[in-house]
């Protein structure tokens, strides 16, 4: 009787001497994120972290889960995969200081149909950026490779985040008439509405590789701008007295559906939108759909990736902690009575 040639799991299509690998490569960029309050990360079976460690006395944990969203296929069409680990890593901390919570650690989950090691490297190391930029600590992931999952060179990202804070300093907490709102300048699109985004540049006859219509370089690489990461200038405005009252991550459904998620019942936002000039590249987007102003508002950021609920006498502090982390700030109207987001001005 012949015996059969006995099968490996690297003919089935997965390869763990690549996965172990890219662990590897990835170990010196995951060690430039290490901050107070690591106690283990890559390797192990789980991740440790030590609040005392990071300062904390009396911590609420706060956690946050996102993705990149159909970004990924311009990302994946075009090769250009450096920038989506900040954008992965910006979607979920920009939300955990929304909470009061300074973000903590970060763990990524990174799925393919076949592990390429450059581009897992090129990726994961984008995700460790981010977490730099942040102050957050990559502190451990999973790799999965899975045959027949996946099309040839496709893959998918998800992003998990824990943040902190002390007991009784969660948002929002006292918004109140009269508040005066600053939005944080974003630099593009960031990570929502890309399927209204791909689904306009197909309509323009546009490829990826055509030069950009309303900036340097190609189409692609201008809607591939990682997403603005706020954690360090929200963190330091937080650490100021009586000064934040909430903040809003401006991502999908705009500022029509995120402003009133941070607003009490009975309090809504005028906003005049000739406060801030609208970003080009959603200028070139509503020229191209036809799109009207509501429509844009409800869809894309339109050039304020972040919204903070001040106190009026300390918007000039609030100012001087946003400059300092490096984003352009804009009064953009105030709190008042009734519900929703009312809007003066034109952006388009």
């Amino acid at each position: 009787m012949t015996k059969k040639n006995g099968l490996t799991y690297a003919d089935a299509g997965v390869d763990i001497d690549a996965g172990n690998t890219l662990v590897e490569r990835i170990k010196p960029a995951a060690k430039r994120t290490k901050r107070s309050g690591v106690m283990a990360g890559l390797g192990g079976f789980g991740a440790m972290f030590d609040l005392k460690g990071a300062g904390f006395s009396d911590p609420i944990l706060v956690g946050a889960t996102d993705g990149v969203g159909t970004k990924l296929r311009i990302a994946i069409d075009t090769g250009n995969v450096d920038g989506v680990g900040i954008d992965l890593v910006a979607m979920c901390v920009n939300d955990l200081v929304c909470q009061g919570a300074e973000p903590l650690f970060f763990l990524d989950y990174f799925a393919t149909g076949k592990l390429e090691l450059d581009q897992a490297t090129r990726i994961i190391n984008g995700i460790a950026k981010g977490c730099e930029l942040s102050g957050c600590a990559l502190i451990g992931g999973e790799t999965a490779e899975m045959p027949g999952m996946y099309p040839e060179g496709d893959f998918d990202l998800a992003g998990f985040s824990v943040g902190a804070m002390e007991r009784g300093t969660d948002l929002p907490a006292g918004v109140v008439k009269g508040d005066v709102l600053l939005g944080l300048a974003s630099n593009g699109v960031h990570s929502n509405g890309y399927s209204l985004v791909r689904k306009i540049v197909e309509q323009s006859g546009l490829g990826w590789g055509d030069a950009s219509p309303f900036s340097d370089g190609t189409l692609g690489e201008a809607l591939l701008a990682p997403t603005t990461l706020y954690v360090k200038g929200c963190v330091s405005a937080l650490r100021e007295p009586n000064t934040v009252h909430a903040l809003a991550h401006i991502t999908g459904g705009g500022l029509t559906e995120n402003l009133p998620r941070v607003l009490p019942d009975d309090l809504g936002a005028d906003i005049d939108l000739d406060a801030w000039e609208l970003l080009p590249v959603f200028k070139w987007l509503a020229e191209q759909a036809g799109l009207e102003q509501s429509e844009m508002l409800k869809t894309f950021n339109c050039g304020l990736g972040m919204v903070a609920v001040v106190t009026p006498d300390k918007v000039d502090v609030a100012r001087v902690m946003f400059a300092m982390a490096g984003h352009d700030v804009f009064e953009i109207g105030k709190i008042s009575e009734g519900e929703g987001v009312r809007y003066t001005g034109s952006l388009l």
